[in-house]
């Protein structure tokens, strides 16, 4: 693994940390600012609205950096932010700290994502993304369960500085180890021409694909500690671990799908959007079942990320002509998904239907994410059929990419690496 994927790791590792450590920490956040956990809850939302907004803003007005710049550029935005957030006075500094460093989010895998790509081989693309967003899962897994218990012991604003200094150790990294011949910018014409890719239908099917498949096992994930303890009988305290548990499946199914996405993108997406199907929906019928709300919490999150690196390679190939717009654009629809699936598990339970309609609403979003790429699929002809083997095919694809970059600068290829 080459040492430049170690530090976008690491810089995903911090990323997601901060996305994810406050929910454990707003009862301390909220106390020390003397506002409701209601209220405290809204430097979730402003941080998902901040993420979807810097995922295109803020990629369209670095694109004509170098995309190593780019990197050193938002990850001392991430350092900012975060340091704010450690020393804000009030709840609106910490607010204001929350969107700096949530600005830099998308921007950050999208940009990430072409990099990630370039440092190696055609047919190992998928993979190399899935290594970054290892540091995301790693989050989930790791670095939430011991932020929250640092915050809790020594003070939540002390999880905020070791944040910081983790995106010091990522930034540091990046500088060293990342080559400059991975990162060239990519001269596609005037900025207002990077939207051109939004004139391609298969971009907007692989927004919409991300939108539902993802927002589907989201919004059965938001509402998950209310499944675990009204449903299934779990008593509070387990909760954080049968979570760490989910977030196992996410390390694992991110690793398993990258290497899967590059012997054949069409026909991973369909596997593992039918098995999300699935997963959503038997989860939703055994939730009173503790044995087998386990065995299911752990493959909903293996099957709901392992697509994530599918996902980001799809968009890369068709919007070639600015790829690190439709990466960061994929990052956006990602936590559009979030809010969108959310929303609807939501509505389900203020109707009445329980704390387990997340998880058959969640199936049927999944549903609707599967038919979109069915017909996109169909309408590219044999999207299914294209192997790493075959003309057109994944290995083709990333051929693509990988052209992309390298047209436009003298550098070697990235395929060396």
């Amino acid at each position: 693994m080459p040492l430049a994927l170690l530090a976008l790791a690491i810089g995903g590792f911090g990323i997601g940390l901060t996305e994810f450590v406050i929910m454990g920490l707003l009862p301390e956040v909220s106390a020390d600012f003397g506002v409701t956990e209601t209220v405290a809850g809204y430097l979730i939302s402003g941080y998902a609205l901040a993420v979807a907004v810097g995922a295109i803003v803020l990629t369209v007005a670095v694109t004509r950096l170098n995309r190593k710049s780019a990197l050193i550029g938002l990850m001392v935005l991430f350092i900012i932010g975060n340091v704010l957030s450690a020393l804000a006075p009030s709840y609106e500094l910490m607010m204001l700290g929350r969107i700096i460093a949530a600005l830099c989010h998308g921007a950050f895998f999208g940009i990430g994502s072409v990099v990630a790509a370039g440092l190696v081989a055609p047919n190992r693309q998928a993979a190399a993304i899935s290594m970054m967003f290892a540091g995301l899962t790693s989050a989930n897994v790791l670095g939430v369960p011991l932020g929250t218990f640092l915050g809790q012991a020594t003070g939540w604003r002390s999880t905020f500085w070791a944040i910081s200094i983790i995106g010091v150790v990522a930034l540091i990294g990046i500088i060293v180890v990342i080559p400059a011949s991975a990162a060239q910018v990519q001269k596609t014409g005037s900025i207002l021409g990077e939207f051109r890719i939004f004139a391609s239908g298969q971009v907007w099917a692989s927004i919409l694909i991300t939108i539902l498949g993802y927002g589907g096992m989201f919004g059965a994930f938001s509402y998950m500690a209310f499944t675990l303890t009204g449903v299934s009988g779990f008593a509070s305290s387990t909760v954080p671990w049968l979570l760490a548990l989910f977030g196992v499946g996410l390390f694992i199914g991110n690793f398993l799908g990258g290497r899967s996405a590059d012997k054949n993108i069409g026909m991973t997406l369909l596997v593992l959007l039918i098995g999300l199907v699935i997963i959503l929906a038997v989860f939703s019928r055994v939730a009173g079942n503790q044995i087998g709300t386990i065995i299911a919490l752990f493959f909903m999150g293996g099957f709901g990320f392992a697509a994530v690196p599918a996902l980001q390679m799809r968009i890369m190939i068709h919007s070639k002509e600015a790829q690190t717009l439709g990466s960061g654009t994929n990052i956006a629809a990602f936590n559009v998904g979030n809010a969108v699936g959310a929303w609807i598990g939501g509505l389900t339970i203020a109707s009445g239907l329980g704390y387990s309609s997340p998880l058959w609403a969640g199936s049927l979003v999944t549903v609707a994410g599967l038919i979109v790429f069915l017909i996109a699929g169909f309408a590219r002809g044999g999207e299914l059929r294209r192997t790493s083997k075959t003309p057109g095919g994944t290995e083709q694809a990333a051929h693509d990419i990988e052209d992309d970059a390298s047209a436009n600068s003298s550098s070697p290829s990235a395929q060396s690496v």
